[in-house]
């Protein structure tokens, strides 16, 4: 299994084409997103990564893996977001995100993260992402109907890092 001789590493400039054509083809998301995420990586290499924002490169040898990106909400006390989290389409369900995960939960507690929150989208579609924050102990806080789009609510769904 992959995941024995993978390690996250920071993701760096020469990544980006990469990652957003990974997360283009695992099909979860819109094309502006996927822009989206282009201009998101930009920022954290240009500025965002001194505001303390992450992002890794899950990689084995010269194969990557998937990525995680994820960063404190401004003007709380450790409170987590986790922005994005894309295993690459033909590597899902073999525990790569959770392992990526679990470094999200892991690194943002030792930077004094209490809680982590996830956004995502209530479409059909999004089942088995709802399913996998689900499962590894996420619970949904929020559902914001007709957040995206007219039946496209988002689902918030949080978990506690440290004792409550």
């Amino acid at each position: 299994m992959h995941q024995d001789n993978s390690e996250l590493i920071p993701l760096l400039p020469s990544h980006t084409d990469e990652m957003v054509k990974m997360a283009d083809e695992t099909g979860f998301f819109k094309e502006h997103e996927v822009q989206a995420l282009r201009e998101v990586l930009d920022d954290f290499h240009a500025e965002n990564h001194v505001y303390e924002h992450k992002a890794y490169l899950l990689k084995d040898k010269d194969k990557k893996l998937g990525f995680v990106y994820y960063a404190p909400a401004p003007m709380t006390e450790g409170t987590w977001q986790l922005w994005w989290i894309v295993v690459q389409y033909d590597l899902q369900g073999k525990g790569l995100g959770g392992r990526m995960l679990k470094h999200v939960e892991n690194h943002a507690r030792e930077l004094g993260g209490r809680v982590l929150f996830i956004e995502t989208s209530s479409q059909e579609k999004y089942d088995p992402t709802r399913n996998f924050y689900l499962k590894y102990g996420y619970l949904l806080e929020a559902r914001m109907r007709g957040f995206y789009a007219a039946g496209d609510d988002m689902m918030v769904y949080r978990k506690s890092l440290v004792p409550e």
